[in-house]
């Protein structure tokens, strides 16, 4: 490997202000790990602009270079598994947290974080996956294993707009599931039906004072990216052993509700940890993401960025003002 300096956008913290900006690093400056990779794409999640921010507590070590998504090719390795010019994927664990991240020409990671680029995917669709498709992924494959398939029914999707609903949608569409976008933007019931949401809800519809501890079932199953009150509403409306997806809190981290629907439908209530899930499971979601659960609309939802534009494009993601998903270009 060169060990000519790289750019990297670092996180720091002085006092109580946290603040990521473009620097030069050199190959020594990079954290352990067997495996060293050229970084070629990144891609920017709602966890990346509150690390990047300050506005979530999400780094554990300052500095530590952001982005918990990347892909490139090998350049070193000390594990058999691997060896440069590899193709690979590394998503998540200590990644952008706690761990030099995504956001630089190189990186170095633990083998155990890595895995081969499937075939059927680039490195840029990879990344327009990213963190959020994986999560996606493994919430559909859980889901399935619990027992879900078309045949059962309906599945809402909450947190639609976003990157981990947005992608749902597409996924679940194409394995021919009717799917309902549940969104708090009206503005956007054109853009979930192109992904392929067969209806639209609106979550000011639903009026949450009202919400009984069972209501009519009407999903086979959801996948729930808010938490708080829609949890509720969603697990007081499955059918009759329905299956519930939980990924995120943008709403609430609390749950009020019952056991009602536990004891007397049969839900059931998955928890879904997309940053620890480690071998098999990776592997085999990754794979179905490069098969079919490959989203159909993945290149019209992503947009490019380059990395010098990384300072200027957090704001928006902690203002609700993305949807779809956004690619970090990395390599020059």
């Amino acid at each position: 490997m060169e060990r000519s300096p790289f750019s990297a956008f670092l996180i720091d913290k002085a006092g109580d202000t946290v603040r990521g900006q473009l620097v030069r690093m050199t190959p020594d400056q990079l954290d352990e790990g067997e495996v060293t990779i050229r970084v070629h794409y990144s891609s920017i999640n709602y966890k990346d602009a509150l690390a990047a921010t300050g506005a979530g507590k999400i780094i554990r070590r300052f500095p530590c270079v952001g982005g918990i998504d990347m892909s490139g090719e090998v350049v070193e390795s000390s594990d058999d598994r691997f060896s440069p010019g590899d193709r690979v994927i590394a998503t998540s664990f200590d990644i952008g947290v706690s761990h030099h991240g995504g956001y630089a020409e190189y990186a170095r990671v633990p083998a155990s974080w890595v895995i081969p680029l499937p075939g059927g995917l680039t490195l840029f669709e990879a990344m327009a996956l990213g963190t959020a498709g994986f999560t996606a992924g493994l919430a559909i494959v859980r889901m399935e294993d619990n027992g879900l398939a078309p045949a059962k029914g309906p599945v809402v999707v909450s947190g639609a707009t976003g990157g981990v609903g947005g992608l749902a949608i597409d996924m679940l569409a194409c394995l021919g599931y009717e799917v309902l976008a549940l969104t708090g933007k009206a503005a956007e019931q054109d853009y979930l039906r192109g992904l392929g949401a067969s209806g639209v809800k609106l979550t000011s519809s639903i009026d949450h004072q009202k919400v009984r501890p069972l209501e009519a079932g009407q999903w086979a199953g959801a996948v729930d990216n808010v938490g708080g009150p829609i949890l509720h509403w969603m697990l007081a409306t499955m059918k009759q052993a329905g299956t519930v997806a939980s990924i995120g809190n943008a709403a609430s981290i609390k749950l009020d509700t019952t056991v009602f629907p536990f004891i007397l439908r049969g839900v059931s209530l998955l928890g879904i940890d997309s940053g620890y899930m480690g071998s098999p499971t990776r592997e085999r979601v990754w794979s179905r993401l490069a098969s079919d659960l490959k989203p159909r609309h993945l290149h019209d939802i992503t947009r490019t960025i380059e990395l010098q534009s990384l300072p200027s494009a957090f704001d928006d993601f902690l203002q609700g003002r993305v949807k779809g998903r956004t690619v970090v270009k990395i390599a020059a």
